[in-house]
């Protein structure tokens, strides 16, 4: 097969659809009104704010448009719910419940409210395909705690929490649900109200609209305080003017990807499905992260013994193939992944993780592109690890089983 371009990172970020960027150019060129003003120009940039809010409740299941704050992120959403919640609740106390594999947009906004205004934070359990532990939530859930912070979708392994059974745990005791449903939004049904979701994070894209906008849901009752103060956008509680083009093109991005959600999947969950069995059938040493049901439909993670994920990324990029992996380069770090350490693998195999995410652009002869040229780069790769070469000489036991 000829070296084509095959881009597996969806869960990363995706390219902004034609449909989206068209509903976003009249607010880009000639309907550049400011929202807050009062003239007509003004007042089609507020209709299409409006527009596009009541695009994300009905998107979610929201019972009104108001419970919808715009942000510049998902990270910013994840900001506002934590620092907020834990501002609003202060009388009633300051234990916030989250978990070991949370997005780093919790986790530091966890440590920055521990470290900083004296939080107590406990950081739950997973088992060991990143599923929330629900015995150790009900165990940590003391009188003090204000919040319970929880994953919607895994962003590394794809897992998808038992978000309801959570909340239920959550309510039971009094204490509010924010949901990160960054990865989730567009690519699994969402029903804040049926799920019993208090708070909940939105990023536009991953979900085929621009970056810088996102969202937060904040049921109604809940009352946080403002998180960026000057004007009064927003009812008030977060100031700047609106990103008109993002916000228009977001609600535009969640309508499709609701809309087209169930035929999508069809196509990704068998492609994902196959991806995986072809992996364990083809490459030795493999193991997949994550679980093989209720986990996000184009999400595949597998770890791959006697070799480093970068080095496995940078010649996957060579063949024209875009991945992600919990390793060194793309943290930043040398430490591995804290997802794929919480689900209990040593570093020498979180060292050696990729991840491909599949979107509504790819198609099964990406599939068959990515299994033509990934085995022979695990190969290669193993071929110069010296941990491989004491392996053939029967000095090392694998920690993965051969298929």
């Amino acid at each position: 097969m000829e070296k084509r371009f095959v881009y597996a990172d969806h869960s990363a970020t995706t390219g902004v659809r034609p449909e989206v960027l068209e509903a976003m150019l009249p607010y880009l060129k000639e309907e550049y009104g400011n929202p807050s003003s009062i003239y007509n120009m003004a007042r089609r940039a507020k209709e299409a704010l409006e527009h596009a809010r009541e695009q994300v409740q009905k998107a979610i299941g929201a019972k009104a448009a108001t419970e919808i704050y715009f942000t510049g992120s998902g990270t910013e959403a994840d900001n506002w719910a934590l620092k907020g919640v834990f501002e609003a609740y202060a009388k009633k106390g300051d234990h916030i419940i989250t978990t070991a594999v949370e997005h780093h947009a919790i986790l530091h906004t966890c440590e920055y409210l521990e470290k900083v205004r004296g939080a107590k934070i406990t950081y739950l359990p997973v088992d060991s395909e990143g599923f929330v532990r629900l015995d150790a939530l009900e165990q940590a859930i003391t009188p003090e705690t204000i919040l319970v912070s929880v994953i919607m979708a895994n962003n590394e392994i794809g897992t998808i929490n038992p978000i309801e059974e959570i909340s239920r745990i959550c309510h039971e005791k009094g204490v509010l649900l924010h949901v990160d449903a960054v990865q989730a939004v567009g690519n699994i049904p969402i029903d804040v109200q049926a799920m019993g979701i208090d708070l909940l994070s939105i990023s536009g894209h991953k979900f085929n609209a621009p970056k810088g906008v996102g969202a937060l849901y904040m049921r109604k009752g809940v009352n946080l305080p403002s998180f960026i103060h000057g004007g009064d956008q927003e009812r008030k509680k977060r100031a700047a003017t609106e990103n008109i083009p993002g916000i228009v093109g977001m609600g535009k991005a969640i309508e499709l990807a609701v809309a087209e959600m169930e035929e999508k999947n069809k196509k990704l969950i068998p492609m994902r499905d196959r991806l995986i069995r072809e992996i364990e059938e083809k490459i030795p040493f493999a193991k997949l992260n994550g679980p093989r049901e209720n986990r996000l439909p184009g999400h595949v993670n597998f770890s791959f013994e006697f070799i480093e994920g970068e080095s496995l990324l940078l010649l996957l990029d060579m063949a024209g193939i875009c991945a992600s992996s919990g390793s060194a380069c793309t943290s930043g770090s040398l430490d591995p992944s804290h997802v794929l350490m919480a689900i209990g693998l040593p570093h020498e195999i979180a060292h050696g993780s990729l991840r491909l995410t599949f979107g509504r652009e790819n198609t099964e002869e990406d599939v068959d592109y990515i299994m033509e040229k990934l085995p022979g780069i695990v190969s290669r790769l193993r071929e110069m690890s010296p941990l491989y070469e004491d392996y053939v000489n029967g000095n090392v036991t694998p920690i993965i089983m051969k298929k």
